[in-house]
């Protein structure tokens, strides 16, 4: 009866071994461009591949992330990286211009993930030589943000000679991150620089200076000379308008007016798709 118990424990005690030696590594939430399980990284040094890569969306629309996690197994890096690139789904929908960067510390191991609309530019040969003769070399000694910085580097160069549509306004503002907030940067703009303005230069002439450099500010912004002028307009209206004491706004309590609260300004993908394409590479 004791050896039968015994071997009904054992038994058990095998299939959740088993169950738990083959159970998938989860695929993390995606937050942020630069994702680092392991804490390989500095803060310093997670915010400088953030803002490479950041500035690699706003210029190109493509995105870009980093994913450092400890292991793949039971799976392949292959077969992660496919698993993680497909969950997040970055680039843009329909032109699938996102790649993954994966590194997996504990198996040695790293594979860039390149989506269908990149598939020219980075091929499965060049990508290659971007893991053997760039990162790998960097690993080997140990400087994994060196290695990872000159990666990212060598893919945004490669994306700045790729004929891809250019990023909308709305793909460059939530790369910047300033998640619209940028209006209300320069609503107070307009707001402070015609009560100053207007005892230079008087409150028309006052307001058209704070117009102008109002929409000088939107237009770099956005890169959009049509929101440029708008904004431009816009400023010297209200500009205008505060310098008369007509605007209604006042900064007390009972004003009635509020930012809305903080915006979440998060990394997500834009329903980009993936095939496979790629590289990997050990150290």
């Amino acid at each position: 009866m004791k050896s039968a118990a015994l071997r009904l424990i054992l038994g058990l005690w095998l299939a959740c071994s088993a169950a738990l030696a083959g159970a998938e590594v989860a695929v993390p939430a995606l937050k942020t461009r630069v994702t680092d399980l392991t804490a390989t990284l500095q803060a310093s040094q997670t915010a400088a591949l953030e803002q490479q890569l950041a500035a690699l969306e706003i210029q190109k629309g493509s995105q870009v992330a980093i994913l450092i996690v400890p292991t793949t197994q039971p799976e392949t890096v292959e077969q992660y990286a496919l698993r993680v690139a497909e969950a997040w789904k970055l680039g843009r929908k329909g032109i699938d211009d996102g790649a993954l960067l994966l590194v997996a510390k504990n198996d040695r191991k790293l594979r860039i993930e390149v989506g269908y609309g990149l598939e020219g530019a980075i091929p499965d040969a060049v990508a290659k030589r971007i893991i053997s003769e760039t990162i790998t070399p960097q690993f080997k000694q140990q400087r994994f943000f060196e290695g990872l910085n000159a990666g990212v580097k060598q893919i945004a160069a490669l994306l700045g000679g790729e004929q891809l549509p250019p990023p909308s306004v709305s793909t460059r503002q939530s790369a910047s991150g300033d998640g619209g907030g940028w209006w209300i940067f320069l609503f107070f703009l307009a707001m402070a620089g015609a009560r100053v303005l207007r005892a230079v230069f008087g409150q028309f002439i006052g307001a058209a200076i704070v117009g102008t450099a109002v929409g000088v500010a939107a237009g770099l912004i956005t890169a959009t000379l049509l929101i440029g002028v708008v904004a431009a307009f816009a400023g010297f209206l209200i500009a205008l308008a505060s310098a008369s004491g007509s605007t209604g706004w006042s900064s007390g309590g009972g004003g009635g007016w509020s930012s809305g609260g903080s915006s979440d300004s998060g990394f997500s993908g834009g329903g980009g798709d993936f095939g496979g394409g790629g590289a990997s590479g050990d150290w």
